[in-house]
């Protein structure tokens, strides 16, 4: 049993920004593999559902993103989930949009949503970071403007066929683990 959460802040506002690309990866997950329809629980949305044989929780936290952990800890707790069993989908301002990554555990990266689902549960759960690139300035207001901005054509794009291809892979992430995720994923971003 899998707990697949993905990052954003909820509102109608904040859909198509940076910081919520967990969110639209949240919904192609969701769309592509079949699952049921969102709940409202665990202070977010959740849906069940089945990726190759494998029982998958997928939710979206509507704490906002400092709260994360809130969400993503009630929902764990209760299902019963270990953290190496959770796989926490967010945007990741150190990497250009054509850029993914996934790791198991490690630093928040400045990342308040990680920072707070670090201090709910450890840190030893697996995340897959889309990048939206960096912005500008270096001061707090700049980064704030640029995850809650929206992408330029050519970011969308890319943003599309990250989401994609997680969506596409997320099943080896459930039945072979972050490492062989990472090798495939790699393969994939080569070839586009």
């Amino acid at each position: 049993m899998f707990l697949v959460v993905g990052l954003g802040n909820p509102g109608a506002e904040y859909a198509a920004t940076r910081h919520n690309v967990g969110f639209m990866a949240a919904d192609e997950i969701h769309r592509r593999y079949n699952f049921s329809a969102f709940k409202s629980k665990f202070n977010g949305l959740i849906a069940e559902g089945n990726i190759e044989g494998e029982k998958v929780y997928l939710l979206k936290p509507q704490t906002f993103m400092n709260l994360s952990g809130n969400s993503v800890v009630q929902a764990a707790s209760f299902y019963k989930i270990l953290p190496q069993n959770i796989v926490v989908i967010h945007d990741d301002m150190d990497l250009p949009t054509d850029k993914v990554k996934a790791k198991l555990g490690g630093g928040s990266g400045g990342h308040n949503g990680i920072k707070s689902i670090d201090s709910h549960i450890t840190p030893n759960y697996n995340r897959i970071r889309i990048g939206v690139g960096h912005p500008v300035g270096k001061n707090e207001e700049s980064v704030v403007n640029h995850v809650l901005s929206g992408f330029s054509k050519t970011d969308k794009e890319n943003i599309e066929t990250d989401i994609d291809i997680v969506a596409d892979l997320l099943p080896v992430m459930l039945q072979k683990g972050v490492a062989e995720f990472s090798n495939q994923l790699g393969m994939k971003l080569a070839k586009k």
